[in-house]
């Protein structure tokens, strides 16, 4: 998976966010402890974003609500473009007028093993600091793009 869609909507001399590469030797590593983050986005919305760390890039979701702590919370999340693995770190403003304007901050981080990851569903066990435990991401079929995302135990 390529960065083109992350870097067609920033302006790097505007933004202070990573312009990273797709990082091709943790694309091909096979170890369980893969990044996992969820950082606080105050943009035109407050959300969080959900990034999984697999095929050397951040893979993202967008999700409106608080991400669910305990077992039988759903929430909606939003397929976004993947990030690339430097913005695991990132925290900062991005300025007025760009994409995704608003204020980050890393709100949980950790690592997460893999159960399954297939078009339709992912399940991941999660090692973070506020998210512990089995979570699942299911692709809604009539959403572009939509899963539901859930503690699954």
């Amino acid at each position: 998976m390529s960065l083109e869609e992350y870097l067609k909507k920033r302006n790097f001399s505007r933004t202070p966010e990573p312009r990273g590469q797709v990082d091709a030797e943790l694309s091909h590593r096979s170890g369980k402890e893969r990044i996992y983050v969820i950082q606080k986005h105050d943009a035109s919305h407050l959300h969080y974003d959900l990034r999984l760390e697999k095929d050397g890039v951040l893979k993202s979701w967008a999700i409106p609500k608080d991400p669910p702590t305990v077992k039988g919370v759903k929430r909606l999340a939003i397929q976004t473009e993947d990030h690339p693995i430097e913005y695991a770190d990132f925290e900062g403003i991005i300025p007025e007028g760009e994409y995704g304007a608003g204020t980050v901050e890393i709100w949980d981080r950790g690592t997460f093993d893999i159960e399954e990851w297939s078009e339709e569903k992912i399940v991941i066990h999660i090692h973070g600091e506020k998210l512990k435990g089995r979570y699942c991401l299911l692709r809604f079929k009539k959403q572009k793009d939509g899963w539901l995302f859930f503690k699954a135990s």
